[in-house]
């Protein structure tokens, strides 16, 4: 294997790893995960919003802090290198659920269209389209009862950044105190 064949491996691993800190941001309303996804002069095509990829975080943390369920997946990563550019293709797949009603459920099947742009030897995405495919809401109604137990007696749920499961074991491993 070549230089250059290594370094194009490192190259999609690196983009690979920020498409899921991308991910890992939004279902958990981390804003450092969202924010080192993109490059500060970036902007986003995201549904209604067409600007800034800082507005896009900014309008999106202030919904997501409002809490509920939400569930990013990205698949099929398409990446074609071009130097210090890539045009990236992922599939996603999300289903979200606002607090206010939780029985209320919006499922998106789309794909992130990315320029991303490798800056001081670190990838970031500098312009996100989004292109839905499938948007479907839906009523839950078991969901909205105070009794109903998701997840059974002992398993922990999805919060936001910093109380979700994930932070406490990032901060043990960090600080070596797993054991």
């Amino acid at each position: 294997m070549s230089a250059a064949d290594l370094q194009r491996l490192v190259d999609r691993e690196a983009i690979r790893d920020c498409m899921y800190r991308y991910c890992r941001g939004i279902d958990r309303a981390d804003e450092a995960a969202l924010r080192s996804a993109y490059w500060e002069d970036a902007t986003d095509c995201h549904g209604a919003w067409n600007g800034s990829a800082s507005g896009f975080i900014d309008q999106a943390l202030r919904k997501l802090r409002e809490g509920g369920r939400r569930v990013h997946q990205v698949s099929s990563i398409l990446i074609e290198l071009h130097g210090d550019v890539a045009a990236v293709e992922s599939a996603f797949i999300a289903l979200q659920a606002p607090a206010a009603a939780p029985q209320r459920e919006t499922f998106l099947c789309g794909r992130y269209v990315d320029r991303f742009e490798r800056r001081r030897g670190e990838w970031r995405i500098a312009a996100r389209t989004v292109v839905y495919d499938w948007i479907e809401e839906r009523e839950r109604s078991e969901l909205a009862q105070d009794d109903v137990q998701l997840y059974g007696p002992r398993q922990p749920t999805a919060a936001s950044a910093p109380y979700d499961p994930i932070y406490r074991l990032l901060a043990k491993v960090r600080e070596g105190t797993l054991g």
